[in-house]
């Protein structure tokens, strides 16, 4: 499991529950955005962009997503999503999430967004600040691809 997840630097874990199963027996597809979610506000978290937003006006903002399912989760199982940031760009970066299923010890789905820089006060986009790319450098460790 932490060779899959190895290249995660935020990793949340969650049991999967019975309510999250659909009529055909397996995780809901939209099951699957919740655990993107999650691990994308944890990457905030992380990066304390809560706390800049509430000094700046300047956050988030979800523009896009999409999810690629691999194998069916189902009950009992506990998954664990990785997420990291793949790319910046002037006004933007995407992320890429990885759901691996514990009982499997394979890859259950693979996610992707891209989330825009967005002042909440003016609501209207804004290019990232320096401090924010670095927050996301400094998590990654290195400079994603494609930083302009």
């Amino acid at each position: 499991m932490t060779t899959l997840l190895k290249d995660y630097p935020v990793i949340v874990e969650f049991p999967v529950a019975w309510g999250e199963m659909d009529a055909m027996g397996h995780v809901n597809n939209i099951v699957y955005f919740r655990y993107f979610e999650s691990a994308r506000i944890a990457y905030f978290e992380k990066m304390d962009m809560m706390g800049y937003m509430t000094e700046t006006g300047i956050g988030p903002i979800l523009a896009t997503t999409s999810c690629r399912f691999k194998i069916p989760l189902l009950y009992p199982d506990t998954v664990l999503i990785g997420a990291k940031v793949v790319s910046v760009e002037e006004d933007r970066f995407s992320m890429h999430y990885l759901a691996v299923s514990r009982k499997h010890q394979k890859a259950a789905a693979e996610g992707d967004g891209v989330i825009v820089t967005f002042n909440y006060r003016e609501g209207t986009k804004v290019p990232i600040p320096g401090d924010v790319k670095q927050r996301i450098f400094a998590i990654e460790k290195s400079e994603p691809q494609g930083v302009k």
